[in-house]
């Protein structure tokens, strides 16, 4: 199970490094090549993105990502076979993410079927809350697999608690209101949020939203258990390629 996988590779590691990448973008040969060089260079796990035309949690790049990888024709059945194909390649686990509008089209319970065949651990839904989740947090737990739910710095601790029934794996705490890719001022404000997160919950804590760079990652050493860079990834691979991003990930834990 992935929870047990993040307490055991915490045993060994500060913090933990899930990466994310947009399935198809720039193409499908690529996307590969990315992943394994972000494995290679010590990722602990990678949100795969199915691509959506209005995926309103992400910033400028990653929308740019999803618009071109579906102007490429990429499809979902696409997708699950890339899906496949990484996580019999590669030894970390790996969790789709998406919105619900995918899935629902898709049909819930067989996209949690096809999940399990194809060896995901889990999936992120950031626009489905747990009060209209009952079907799809059914198939998930129904097929062994983590449905990765939100807490936002607004999410009162009763609300969170009230999530968490819901939850398992991790909880993705996200570190700012807005969309991701944006700046991130990491102060006292995060580490008390992620206190009352703490209090709320018994599953490991990631965050994301604005990590970029290894001084993020050290500030979160000690207050969550994963620490998620996505857009910043995608920026370096774009700019300087897909080793250049593997050396980046490296940079990381330097």
């Amino acid at each position: 199970m992935l929870e047990e996988y993040i307490k055991k590779v915490r045993n060994s590691k500060e913090i933990l490094l899930m990466t994310h990448i947009v399935i198809g973008y720039p193409s499908l040969e690529t996307s590969y090549k990315l992943v394994e060089s972000m494995v290679n260079a010590g990722a602990d796990l990678i949100e795969l993105q199915i691509p959506f035309s209005e995926p309103i949690a992400d910033g400028p790049v990653i929308l740019k990502a999803n618009h071109l990888s579906l102007e490429h024709g990429i499809t979902v059945a696409e997708c699950l076979d890339f899906a496949e194909r990484v996580a019999i390649d590669f030894h970390i686990p790996f969790l789709i993410m998406s919105y619900y509008n995918i899935l629902f089209r898709y049909g819930v319970e067989k996209f949690a079927s096809e999940m399990a065949r194809r060896e995901i651990k889990g999936s992120i839904v950031p626009d489905l809350p747990p009060e209209e989740g009952s079907v799809y947090i059914k198939s998930l737990k129904d097929n062994e697999l983590s449905p990765i739910f939100i807490f936002s710095p607004t999410t009162g601790l009763e609300r969170m608690k009230y999530i968490s029934r819901y939850a398992s794996g991790f909880i993705y705490c996200v570190a700012r209101k807005g969309v991701t890719g944006r700046s991130t001022e990491f102060s006292l404000e995060v580490t008390r949020y992620l206190e009352r997160c703490r209090e709320a919950v018994n599953l490991p804590l990631a965050l994301g939203f604005g990590v970029k760079d290894k001084n993020d990652i050290d500030f979160l050493k000690g207050k969550a258990d994963i620490a998620v860079i996505g857009t910043q990834t995608i920026i370096v691979a774009d700019e300087r390629g897909v080793n250049a991003a593997g050396d980046f990930i490296r940079s990381l834990y330097s």
